[in-house]
């Protein structure tokens, strides 16, 4: 080793600033010499470039190829990606963030953080900002490369496991849509074949947003590729629910309930699986009780629907719906305790106590009991207050029934029966054309009597 005073000297005889062009030779030795003095220390560092780079290698590969993530691995990796970001060049960057992102999504699946799914999310949205300079040694006027798809996917996802608002998850459904029509899959960030699974998941998630926001023909399109997908088959029971092949629908409910239950009891998830739109038990559950009464399995649709109160509780649907079976059961009293609940229910989860659902199944209780004054002002309450586009037409409905039920028979008979092409399938509509029908006949409102077809 030179001792730091040689090179000191060294600096010192070199320093040829006062010289001439006949020193020309001098200047080459002592070029030479400071080659010599600090070629080591450039190799020195090329070396630990080398080893930062290997093990960050080594921590990803570990973390990506496991079965399921472990967070300690999760943990390694995302060190050993920040070191290297310290040393890497421009054309490494896209890739290290990548990487970090990657490893950072990894352990948000397990803890389910919503904090790390965002520092992901950024991780992703870096490696996307730099993948231009992934190409910068290439020859000019050469054409940029795309994003790869899976790339944008990944980012996607992770903003919306981080619990995007509504204008937040359009501007994803965009973003997503952009990202995979058509798929770009270049090999040198992550496997084509990886790629191309994230874009399935990508339409995974198009498909979810699609079917939360009721364009069923969109969700089946997207799930077309995977049938055999939960959300794939809940879409199919929602369309054979429109259709009203009641059956049908219940089959496919319970095919997608089964699948989640199947997934959740296997703790073998990868983290593709876990990227996938999170499963809704509970309102499949829900649904499936619903066709199940519909379609008359009346002890399968009190199981479902109690199973599904039982794994959220705030799900007033799901009572409303069960007082309807114990009404079709015969179970009056119960039915009326139900729909007592549902009420409640609804009122606790509205803000400010301003519920339209909550008063229309109070409404629907007092009809029950012959309160039909009571019971009108509450279907009145209903349609005043925030109501969802679904329930709307009943509650329409039962003012109407509620105003015939009391007498108004002149006034109301016209309206109950031109409401009720409107209702849903839940509504009890020949109930409503008996109560019509004697209406003229006795002059005052007849007592209801339970028939729903």
């Amino acid at each position: 080793m030179v001792s730091s005073r040689a090179k000191n000297n060294l600096r010192w005889k070199c320093d040829f600033s006062h010289l001439g062009r006949k020193s020309a030779p001098f200047v080459g030795m002592c070029f030479r010499a400071l080659l010599f003095l600090f070629i080591p220390a450039l190799f020195a560092a090329d070396e630990q470039q080398l080893a930062l780079a290997l093990r960050a290698q080594t921590d990803f590969d570990r973390a990506a190829l496991a079965a399921v993530p472990q967070l300690p691995d999760t943990a390694r990796c995302i060190q050993s990606q920040a070191a290297l970001l310290s040393v890497a060049r421009p054309s490494e960057l896209s890739l290290v963030h990548y990487r970090k992102g990657f490893c950072t999504l990894a352990g948000a699946t397990v803890t389910n953080d919503a904090a790390e799914f965002r520092d992901a999310a950024g991780e992703f949205e870096k490696a996307i900002e730099a993948w231009p300079d992934r190409i910068a040694g290439n020859p000019k006027n050469t054409r940029p490369e795309p994003v790869s798809s899976g790339l944008r996917v990944l980012a996607a996802v992770a903003r919306l496991k981080a619990g995007e608002d509504s204008a937040a998850a359009d501007r994803e459904r965009q973003e997503i849509d952009a990202a995979i029509q058509p798929p770009v899959c270049p090999s040198n960030i992550m496997s084509a074949s990886y790629c191309q699974g994230l874009v399935q998941t990508g339409r995974d998630w198009l498909g979810w947003m699609a079917f939360r926001r009721d364009d069923l023909y969109e969700a089946a399109r997207d799930f077309a590729a995977v049938p055999e997908r939960p959300w794939a088959h809940w879409t199919a029971g929602r369309q054979a629910f429109v259709d009203r092949q009641y059956k049908d629908a219940a089959a496919h409910y319970r095919r997608a309930v089964d699948i989640w239950v199947a997934d959740q009891r296997d703790q073998s998830s990868s983290i593709a699986e876990r990227l996938e739109p999170p499963p809704e038990i509970p309102q499949a559950l829900t649904d499936l009780g619903g066709a199940q009464l519909l379609s008359g399995d009346l002890p399968g649709a009190d199981a479902n629907l109690d199973a599904a109160l039982k794994a959220d509780p705030s799900l007033a649907r799901a009572a409303y719906l069960r007082a309807r079976a114990d009404e079709l059961a015969g179970n009056t009293s119960q039915a009326l305790a139900e729909y007592n609940l549902a009420s409640r229910t609804a009122f606790a989860n509205a803000k400010d106590l301003a519920s339209g659902e909550a008063h229309l199944y109070r409404g629907i209780l007092m009809y029950r009991r012959k309160d039909y004054g009571h019971a009108e002002d509450e279907f009145a309450s209903a349609l005043n207050f925030d109501i969802s586009p679904a329930l709307r037409p009943d509650a329409v409905a039962w003012r109407h029934l509620a105003a015939v039920a009391g007498g108004s028979c002149a006034v109301s008979r016209q309206y109950l029966e031109e409401s009720l092409a409107q209702v849903s399938p839940y509504f009890p509509k020949q109930e409503a054309r008996t109560v019509a029908g004697a209406c003229p006949l006795t002059g005052a409102g007849a007592s209801a009597n339970l028939d729903i077809r």
